[in-house]
């Protein structure tokens, strides 16, 4: 794979990004770091790298190719943003199979190995209208990394989820980056931060006010 950049970004809508530049490139996790109060821009920053939100200025590139002129979406891409959200009346399975379905690219082995990496095997046929938040979570988890995409966005990725299910994330996280995806997770933990980024970016009102 080749390398993803993110450059130059402006976007004017509600929340303001300015003059955001990112180099992104395989092997290594950017970790967003959230201070000060909602709406620093990591949302509206994650949304714009996922081709849902077109920069009033500037341009994403990735592999070469400028998002919203080469191609209208990022080619092979994985996202949880806020709240995941699935058909409630169908099992955690169903689900995936589903979006499964849209490319015909992975198997039904591949998504009860899926499940059981996310901690939901004994949950895989129980309806997501009954699965609880930290259930939920772990679903939205499953489906941003399904497929193998080579960019994963992960927004706040163990919200909800306590126990032994942190740890677990954690790991499933840490073994993208090994895997060389392109790995951009917001958080507001600075412990956690600490134990899963190789790089640091600090936000503040749409702008970045920190790398480390």
């Amino acid at each position: 794979m080749n390398q993803a950049y993110i450059t130059n970004i402006e976007i004017n809508h509600v929340r303001h990004l300015k003059n955001i530049e990112i180099p992104l490139s395989e092997g290594k996790m950017k970790h967003l770091i959230i201070t000060g109060k909602n709406g620093c821009g990591k949302t509206m920053l994650m949304r714009s790298i996922a081709g849902l939100v077109i920069p009033t200025r500037g341009s994403i590139i990735i592999n070469g190719k400028v998002l919203h002129r080469d191609i209208s979406i990022p080619e092979s891409i994985g996202v949880l943003i806020e709240n995941p959200s699935f058909l409630p009346r169908y099992s955690g399975y169903e689900n995936l199979k589903m979006l499964a379905m849209l490319d015909d690219k992975v198997s039904d082995g591949e998504i009860k190995d899926l499940l059981e990496k996310v901690g939901l095997k004994d949950a895989a046929d129980k309806k997501f209208g009954k699965y609880s938040l930290g259930m939920k979570q772990r679903l939205g988890i499953a489906a941003a990394i399904m497929g193998s995409p080579e960019i994963v966005l992960l927004d706040e990725p163990i919200n909800a989820i306590d126990g032994e299910g942190v740890e677990q994330i954690r790991q499933l996280i840490l073994g993208l980056r090994d895997e060389n995806r392109v790995v951009l997770v917001a958080c507001h933990d600075k412990e956690e931060m600490q134990l899963l980024a190789d790089d640091i970016i600090c936000m503040q009102q749409g702008r970045i006010v920190e790398k480390g």
